[in-house]
């Protein structure tokens, strides 16, 4: 038995994992990823990729993917707590066009995995926030795209304190509506809305 807790949220592909965990008066250890374990639970993946971000309060980073080299990403916490939100962009899919979020932070160190064909973002609740993140492909700057935050046919419950505005990067200001971006219609290909 791994110690890995598996639950599947409401987009089913879109997993959040509670890692194994063991403190004492020395200190703590944590498994965060184990290649059988996670293959035991039906995700078998190669990650290519680590990534880390530091973000302030308030900050909103997304909803970010790209169009060819498709990521999945198994994100977590290491300083501080976030809204992680997936959005499945898979035409094929039940799901399609809906979202799931979880709070990710230092104290529950609960990961989330966001399968390839998702749009990932994520939003600052602590005063800082140190987020890391594996990825099944690599980042491809000439393949980026991204979807609005606050696309009304989207519809996601940020926690943002009422009476403030996210801080926002120049690239997810001028993101577009779900409506107008690409989104894949079969595993291997994109197509225009």
């Amino acid at each position: 038995m791994s110690g890995f807790e598996f639950v599947p949220t409401d987009i089913p592909d879109v997993v959040e994992i509670q890692p194994p965990y063991f403190g004492d008066e020395r200190g703590a250890f944590m498994e965060t990823w184990n290649a059988a374990a996670f293959r035991d639970a039906g995700l078998d993946m190669d990650f290519v990729q680590d990534n880390f971000s530091r973000s302030v309060q308030g900050t909103l980073r997304g909803l970010h993917y790209q169009t060819t080299c498709s990521q999945g990403k198994l994100v977590r916490v290491y300083l501080g707590e976030v809204f992680d939100v997936a959005v499945d962009l898979r035409r094929w899919s039940p799901t399609f066009g809906k979202w799931v979020g979880a709070v990710l932070s230092a104290e529950n160190r609960s990961m989330l995995w966001v399968p390839p064909g998702f749009a990932h973002g994520f939003y600052v609740m602590s005063e800082v926030a140190e987020f890391v993140y594996k990825c099944t492909d690599r980042y491809a700057p000439e393949y980026e795209a991204g979807i609005r935050w606050n696309d009304p046919e989207l519809n996601i419950a940020w926690p943002i304190p009422e009476g403030t505005e996210p801080l926002l990067s120049k690239k997810d200001k001028e993101a577009r509506l779900l409506s107008d971006a690409p989104t894949y219609s079969t595993p291997d290909k994109l197509v225009s809305s």
